[in-house]
């Protein structure tokens, strides 16, 4: 049997000798690389913090004690250490296995659910200023990577903790690498604050210089105030310290015994403290220390190479990547367009702006917000920006979206990759609510294609129009659609009619269409005529067409790959409401509930009641109940 099979609880691992420590080390390493190989998940995040986690569950006691992880994506070696190695981690980020993130219904031990970097921080102050009011004894523990320092969130609860709480431990995970190579001031920050062993020998040793020096100990004596501005004498205070919070680094993460005497350090500390940890992301696994880019997020790979399974033949491009090069050739042609991406250039596709045009491709870090407004700012002096973000984490920013560009109706053009299901990252990663939160916003155009020819139409349209404009596209493959090679505007807040209206009419947004027409086909199989609409726009809406559908159609049905409360369908039922039409509605979407993770979007689907044979029989048992719908050729058995 293997150490880590010995390991049932944190407690396991209380009387472990340094040698035992360093063996369990390497066999989580093993675990973790052979399972995400098999499943994908975030490898090189995880190979970072192994001996960070084994530390911190041998100071403190999880779930009295609490562990705050920015982001989360750092949690499989915590998940392994509180009693979750077994099928559900063999099943890790797939259907009936654990999540890839904190998830506080999945164990006692995950204090604070994530999926969204720099939440930590705030939420540990949360906790521990609950329980200073509460008067109980625990410690909390934020643990936050380099980049969570980038967003505005963290600083903002750090500019709180001196003020809330005497007891706060923050893990500085630096490794230098977010999902991308940091970028901005705060990176550079890190960086010196890493190459200053004189700031670092001072802080640790400042006690026993002062005793050498004639009258130090009286000075020792005289407090902390004079510590702190003796130490500032010779270095710069760092940032931490200037809020409030005592810094201590930096510390080879990658050294137990090293690891552990800190934490011990700031377990009994009656300050905040923050510890500043160098790790190395991918540590123990080559191939991701070579690529770590590749590998904080990885699909399935082969271990020895590291190279993923090769795409099949013929298999269509990425929507992410049609609309990188459909950028870059806009970009080409029109100096004034400018990309922008809060941290994700491969994962939105401009990484090929970015390679090919650098001067016209920004990368502002884990900053949604500031996107939207850097954006918003470019605007109002002649460039027309297009912001690549995903749609759950634009999100965070719709404060300046409605503030700051659709007030001042700046054109902006947003892509937003993942809308819909991101499968394997589950419920903090769904973009399934972006039409809802976008929908109520005026001077907005929300558009989705149906294939990526149309993706890149609308991109087209988007730049054309001068104000905000929206596109949401899935994750993953486009359906082998060629692209032509000049894209065209379409015609603002038109719909495309592909299918004659028919006893019921079938509008589909989006990446729906391909479904709304198998529908169309089984209802002809018995006797029900059906048309269908290409909706393409959310906003404006084709009023025209559709009051038209409504009077000569018995059904209306929508299909979107969103949420039904706000969504799509919600736009028709407002808008039949408003005309005082009497054509009943079917709307087909995502349930009024969070979705969870799962092996793959069409598994997903099917758990759900959506998949196309669920979604046919649902329109199919609407129009058996529609007045003056009712064919004869539709047999009992139809119905089974």
């Amino acid at each position: 049997m293997s150490l880590l099979e010995q390991i049932h609880s944190p407690a396991d691992l209380k009387n472990l000798s340094l040698q035992e420590r360093e063996h369990l080390a390497r066999e989580i390493r093993e675990r973790i690389i052979r399972t995400t190989a098999r499943n994908g998940g975030h490898v090189g995040p995880n190979l970072g913090v192994v001996e960070l986690s084994i530390a911190l569950h041998r100071v403190f006691n999880t779930p009295e004690d609490r562990f705050v992880f920015d982001v989360s994506h750092q949690a499989y070696v915590h998940k392994l250490l509180t009693g979750r190695n077994g099928t559900d981690f063999d099943k890790l980020r797939n259907d009936g296995g654990l999540s890839g993130f904190m998830n506080r219904a999945e164990s006692p031990h995950d204090a604070f659910g994530a999926g969204h970097a720099g939440t930590a921080l705030s939420a540990a102050l949360g906790m521990a200023t609950a329980r200073d009011r509460r008067g109980s004894g625990e410690h909390v523990i934020a643990v936050c990577g380099d980049a969570a320092f980038t967003c505005g969130i963290t600083m903002e609860a750090l500019n709180n903790v001196a003020s809330s709480t005497k007891r706060l431990i923050i893990i500085l995970n630096d490794n230098e690498w977010s999902i991308a190579k940091n970028v901005g001031a705060l990176s550079r920050y890190f960086n010196d604050l890493i190459t200053n062993p004189i700031y670092n020998r001072l802080n640790d040793d400042i006690e026993a210089f002062l005793k050498k020096v004639p009258g130090g100990q009286a000075l020792i004596n005289f407090g902390i105030k004079w510590k702190q501005e003796t130490k500032d004498f010779f270095v710069s205070s760092s940032l931490f310290e200037k809020y409030g919070v005592r810094y201590i680094g930096p510390i080879d993460g990658h050294d137990p015994e090293q690891v552990e005497h800190y934490l011990k350090f700031a377990k009994n500390a009656e300050q905040p403290i923050l510890l500043h940890l160098h790790t190395t992301k991918g540590k123990g696994y080559d191939v991701a220390l070579e690529n770590p880019e590749r590998f904080h997020g990885a699909s399935p790979f082969d271990i020895e190479t590291g190279k993923g399974k090769p795409a099949a033949p013929g298999t269509p491009p990425k929507y992410q990547d049609v609309m990188g090069k459909t950028l870059t050739g806009f970009a080409r042609q029109d100096k004034n367009i400018i990309g922008i991406t809060a941290a994700m250039p491969s994962g939105t596709g401009l990484n090929i702006l970015e390679k090919e045009l650098p001067d016209q491709c920004f990368d502002v870090g884990i900053a949604e917000e500031h996107a939207v407004l850097f954006a918003a700012g470019m605007a109002t002096s002649g460039f027309h920006p297009v912001c690549a973000i995903y749609s759950t984490f634009l999100q965070r920013a719709i404060d300046p979206i409605i503030h700051d560009v659709a007030l001042q109706k700046l054109p902006v053009l947003f892509c937003m990759d993942r809308a819909g299901l991101s499968p394997n990252d589950g419920a903090t990663h769904h973009g399934l609510f972006d039409i809802a939160y976008l929908r109520s916003v005026p001077h907005c155009v929300l558009m989705a294609p149906a294939n990526e020819d149309e993706l890149a139409d609308m991109m087209a349209t988007g730049l054309a129009y001068q104000g905000p404009a929206f596109i949401r596209y899935p994750r993953g493959n486009a359906t082998g659609t060629p692209v032509k090679d000049q894209a065209k505007t379409l015609p603002l807040g038109k719909a495309q009619r592909l299918q004659p209206a028919g006893q019921v009419d079938l509008w589909a947004y989006g990446i729906m269409l391909e479904e709304a027409q198998q529908i169309a086909a089984k209802l002809s199989e018995h006797g029900i005529t059906a048309g269908v609409v290409n909706a393409r726009f959310a906003k404006p809406l084709d009023t025209d067409a559709l009051l038209e559908a409504a009077q000569s159609s018995k059904l209306i049905v929508t299909l979107e790959d969103h949420v039904i409360q706000g969504g799509f369908g919600s736009a028709v039922l407002e808008a039949l409401d408003e005309a005082n039409s009497n054509c009943p509605l079917l709307r087909l979407g995502w349930p009024d509930e969070f979705i969870e993770h799962g092996s793959n979007v069409q598994a997903l689907r099917a758990r759900h009641g959506l998949n196309p044979e669920q979604l046919f029989q649902q329109v199919l048992q609407r129009a058996l109940k529609t007045p003056g719908l009712e064919p004869e050729s539709i047999e009992d058995s139809t119905l089974s």
